[in-house]
């Protein structure tokens, strides 16, 4: 059986964690925008408008900036946990445009207009704020183009009245772009989730193919085997009165027959089983987070090469165990060369009704590895269940 080559699996942790890389800076850029946009005003505020001489209005400035960036991080750090979701799982309208950080945001940006006296800077933070809701297809994009033409005739309206920015043109600009923008970083952050997902959609087609495959090399296998211990026994049947002796050398053919196919099924089993341990701790760490867990996974650059045969085994044992008996929170596993071994990590939170650590899951996974050369620990208290087990690099026989 040939060594599974490692490279696709580094190569997909390299882009997940280029994705996550791409929507922090992402954000940071939105935040630090907003609050770009909000020191200009606010410096046009406070000097242009001589409003530093009233402590109400910079103190009422300072708060409520604070206060909407506050709710533009809570609402781009529910943005993004929402793009894992099915359309079917999206929250209802209500969750989304009258939750605390939605409501709080457009109540800040409406009084910064009040406090700033700019109904143009009231209105473009309000489009900012709303933007960071997930709308329906097509609905963000008409709402700021309207909202982009509408601040162009506020602007328009204010230069006539008392409240003019006179040609402080960056005031304007930054205002009348910041929905835009926002708007148009969304949409790229979309597309990166979006070519996330198929990423993670080719790797499971790769994997039911790769089922698919043996499922017919098993078939094919098994089909052929048992027609021919099927014509055997009945050959062997037809001549058991008139010719014993050839009777007993066709059900010994037979026999030879299931030994091959039960040779051939073992082998490919076995190359079936031939998964990575990065792929195996990536797919265990998926349940755990299907299961509702905050799942923490720390795998080493070079993990491709750990025994899988020993190892995947206990970390299928590992899972189950904190699925049936853990009951809390969280999990952490994590796989690591610690000299001239392999050390396997997995970690979790016992509720306080858990069974974990007391079945006989921990005696089996301590004969695995006693018998390769291994050695297991594991200690408990009220906060923390955890799982060690370390084996020789070589892996010996699993």
């Amino acid at each position: 059986m040939s060594t599974p080559d490692p490279t696709p699996t580094r190569t997909a942790v390299a882009l997940a964690r280029g994705v996550t890389a791409t929507g922090w800076y992402i954000a940071t850029s939105m935040v630090v925008f907003l609050v770009g946009t909000l020191t200009l005003w606010g410096t046009f505020v406070f000097i242009g408008r001589q409003a530093w001489r009233n402590p109400v209005i910079v103190v009422a400035f300072l708060a409520l900036s604070v206060v909407l960036i506050a709710a533009t991080v809570l609402l781009l750090m529910r943005y993004r946990r929402d793009g894992d979701l099915d359309d079917h799982d999206t929250p209802p309208w209500h969750r989304r445009f009258l939750s605390l950080p939605v409501v709080a945001g457009v109540g800040a940006s409406l009084l910064l207009g009040v406090v700033a006296g700019s109904a143009l800077l009231g209105a473009a933070l309000i489009g900012s704020t709303l933007c960071l809701v997930r709308w329906g297809p097509g609905i963000r994009w008409r709402g700021v183009v309207l909202l982009s033409v509408a601040l162009v005739v506020l602007w328009v309206v204010e230069q006539a009245g008392p409240m003019s920015t006179g040609d402080a043109f960056v005031l304007v600009f930054f205002a009348v772009v910041l929905p835009m923008m926002q708007a148009l970083s969304l949409w790229s952050w979309d597309v990166v989730l979006e070519l996330d997902r198929a990423r993670r959609t080719e790797a499971r087609l790769a994997a039911v193919q790769e089922r698919l495959r043996l499922a017919g090399e098993l078939h094919d296998l098994q089909g052929h085997h048992l027609q021919v211990i099927a014509l055997q026994l009945e050959l062997a049947e037809r001549m058991i009165e008139r010719d014993p002796d050839a009777a007993a050398r066709q059900i010994s053919l037979a026999r030879a027959s299931v030994d091959e196919a039960r040779d051939g099924t073992r082998a490919l089993a076995g190359r079936f089983r031939g998964v990575p341990l990065p792929d195996e701790l990536a797919n265990a760490a998926d349940l755990l987070r299907a299961a509702g867990l905050d799942v923490t996974l720390d795998v080493a650059a070079d993990a491709a090469s750990a025994p899988a045969d020993l190892l995947g085994p206990v970390i299928r044992e590992c899972t189950t165990n904190v699925l049936k008996h853990g009951g809390g929170k969280w999990a952490r596993l994590g796989l690591d060369r610690a000299g001239s071994a392999w050390r396997l990590t997995a970690a979790n939170d016992p509720g306080p009704r858990s069974t974990i650590g007391s079945g006989a899951g921990l005696e089996g996974i301590a004969h695995r590895v006693g018998v390769a050369g291994g050695d297991v620990s594991s200690s408990r208290d009220d906060a923390r269940f955890e799982l060690v087990v370390t084996v020789p690099t070589a892996g010996g026989a699993a």
